[in-house]
């Protein structure tokens, strides 16, 4: 690792599959008493969003740890270990499933509490960010303080180019009990992935809970008590429109509307080109604004 305050995390969910994430913390063992853990979308690896590197020494310089938390689709391919097998076990893109949400969030969020963090502050970038709206909205979990949602994704949007022959490939596939294989093209034009994942993506609705239409499926959104911060560049691509209302539509379907911040970083897009420093700039001036507000970070109403 190219930074000397980055300590790798083999962090175990409940199905035994061990996640590797980073730490950015400034000595190996905690003084700070906030955390941040941003979860990652697809491909939202280090080489893809070095952003996130920015925002870890920007938040470690202020006192304040961050957890990049690597879920199973950040490589197309990532070979890790699974505590129940006792067996090598191999993830990624290809052939990951929704329903992993709420074990991957919690295993992070575990991490953390055992660490002794008082304040966590649970981050997800793109389509990071609609699982932890999917895990909020089923968690009101006293361990975060507040949510961050950075870029969420339109997944509408991003699956709008799936021919009529590849969906019926897919359901027919699962529905023949094959959905563990391969698929045999490449789903949304670039995803190596088995029916059954293609199947979450597409048919699942699971992670689908962010629209550009205001009479979109928001019944996620709607169920979350924790407030927040949302976050968008306003050249970003996969909001199919205007990504500032895009964020305020979401937004507004929320109980916790009034309450939360919106953030707009001018002229970049989904992942902050031009930009790095000054997304770690106000994620650190927004946390820094709940310290101030509250004298600690709040819980969920």
């Amino acid at each position: 690792m190219p930074n000397k305050n980055m300590w790798r995390l083999d962090v175990p969910t409940k199905r035994g599959t061990v996640l590797n994430g980073v730490l950015f913390r400034e000595t190996e063992e905690r003084t700070a008493d906030t955390v941040m853990i941003a979860i990652t979308g697809i491909h939202g690896n280090f080489y893809s969003n070095p952003f996130y590197y920015n925002i870890g020494d920007t938040l470690n310089a202020a006192g304040i740890d961050f957890i990049y938390a690597q879920t199973n689709d950040a490589f197309g391919e990532i070979e890790t270990f699974n505590v129940r097998t006792k067996e090598k076990e191999l993830i990624g893109s290809w052939n990951e499933r929704f329903s992993y949400t709420d074990e991957d969030i919690d295993a992070y969020l575990t991490f953390a509490e055992e660490a002794g963090y008082r304040h966590i502050v649970l981050a997800g970038h793109s389509l990071g960010a609609n699982k932890v709206v999917y895990y909020l909205s089923r968690h009101h979990d006293n361990r975060v303080a507040h949510f961050f949602l950075m870029s969420p994704a339109n997944l509408t949007h991003m699956t709008a180019g799936v021919t009529g022959q590849e969906k019926r490939i897919i359901k027919e596939q699962v529905e023949r009990g094959d959905g563990d294989r391969m698929l045999p093209f490449p789903f949304m034009g670039w995803v190596e992935c088995i029916a059954n994942t293609a199947y979450d993506w597409q048919f699942s609705g699971l992670l689908n809970n962010v629209h550009t239409a205001p009479d979109g499926d928001f019944s996620q959104a709607e169920r979350i008590t924790h407030t927040g911060a949302l976050l968008v560049g306003t050249f970003d691509n996969f909001t199919d429109g205007d990504p500032a209302e895009f964020l305020r539509n979401l937004n507004r379907h929320m109980p916790t509307a009034a309450e939360n911040r919106l953030i707009f970083i001018e002229k970049t897009g989904h992942t902050y080109q031009m930009k790095h420093q000054e997304l770690a700039d106000r994620i650190l001036g927004q946390l820094q604004e709940w310290r101030r507000d509250g004298c600690r970070l709040s819980k969920p109403r």
